[in-house]
């Protein structure tokens, strides 16, 4: 089966604002747009990461049309979903300064690797993508009649999301930055999580189905718009709320992935921009090992790399990416400085990726 560039070049785009929205030079310097919505509602930062799920659901169309019929490959299946998270453990513990009763427990990674456990279990068991399209839509309205159980529902302190977390991971293995225990990648929004991945996996198939780009961008234009007006009007019972995932930020984050394989299926295929959008296409080739790469990196950069620097009123200790961070201000104003390295570092894992793309060296995990 013919692989789908815009799918390929929709994975480059969103590993690399992954990597410029994580790696700012200060996280008090920061323009709104790079930064998550505060608790609900949506700025473009918070596009990113169900975009790198339902790329992670397009993937699982192809690796799995190349199944022999009848073939369940579960051995795989659940080495790839306990490899992706013991990565995504390590990443949170590193550099290893933290006794591990305070270890956080969920992540990004592991998010992605409960997401494409049950996602796997679903294809694999309905196997059709009518079952897929009912199967989810259940799924979206189960946790919204779940939530609902709660007398807040939607709020940080009370919602049933925490309160799970609370009860099976403890709160000293919960995220703690919202100034309370809470996961942002907890356990039960990881059921909606889910529904991102097979929203990916069944993009791939419809645009397997298509004879044409023209009939590609009516299709992912028809469902972007009505996924659209579907979230925004739930969201006056359920709000848009990426650190819940709730069933209408699952909606409208899937409708902007479709407008935007539309724009990207018009550019490449239809206007010929294929050298315009090929650095996409290179950056998108190895995404997972350049995303945990770029997490070691940043940490490294943070909290290993330490200075003792001389300054105004003696030593000081400063990290190398505050160093890199305090350069650039000398320069630029605080907020462009932070944008400047970042895109800094965006460029670099390019050019890793153009090196191991090169090559033809694919590392999967």
């Amino acid at each position: 089966m013919q692989r789908e560039l815009s799918l390929d070049i929709f994975r480059g785009l969103t590993l690399a604002a992954m990597i410029l929205v994580n790696t700012p030079g200060s996280w008090s310097s920061v323009y709104w747009p790079l930064l998550h919505a505060k608790w609900s509602g949506l700025t473009p930062t918070d596009l990113v990461f169900p975009f790198f799920l339902f790329i992670v659901g397009a993937a699982m169309f192809h690796s799995m049309s190349r199944l022999q019929k009848g073939e369940i490959p579960w051995l795989k299946i659940i080495k790839r979903t306990a490899l992706l998270f013991l990565i995504g453990l390590m990443l949170n513990i590193y550099p290893f300064n933290e006794s591990a009763e305070n270890w956080r427990i969920m992540g990004v990674l592991q998010r992605i690797a409960l997401c494409y456990f049950l996602a796997a279990i679903l294809i694999l068991t309905i196997a059709n993508k009518k079952g897929l399209w009912i199967c989810s839509g259940l799924m979206l309205l189960g946790y919204f009649a779940l939530m609902l159980t709660e007398a807040s529902p939607w709020a940080l302190e009370s919602n049933l999301a925490r309160q799970v977390d609370l009860y099976l991971l403890g709160a000293s293995h919960l995220y703690k930055g919202f100034g309370v225990a809470f996961d942002p990648e907890g356990l039960l929004s990881t059921l909606p999580a889910t529904v991102t991945v097979i929203i990916g996996y069944l993009t791939s198939a419809m645009l397997a189905e298509c004879h044409s780009s023209s009939d590609k961008i009516k299709r992912l234009l028809g469902y972007g718009v009505l996924a659209l007006l579907a979230g925004v009007i739930w969201h006056q019972w359920m709000p848009i709320n990426k650190p819940l995932w709730t069933s209408s930020y699952v909606l409208v984050t899937a409708g902007f992935a479709w407008l935007l394989l539309a724009l990207i299926v018009f550019a490449h295929d239809m206007r010929g921009w294929h050298k315009s959008l090929e650095w996409a296409q290179i950056y998108g080739s190895n995404p997972l090992f350049i995303y945990v790469l770029s997490s070691l990196f940043a940490t490294t950069m943070g909290q290993v790399l330490i200075f003792d620097v001389e300054g105004d009123n003696g030593e000081k200790v400063i990290s190398a990416h505050r160093l890199g961070y305090e350069f650039l201000n000398q320069f630029l104003s605080a907020h462009n400085a932070s944008l400047v390295f970042a895109l800094l570092v965006v460029g670099m894992f390019y050019l890793l990726s153009l090196w191991l793309f090169k090559r033809k060296i694919f590392i999967k995990l």
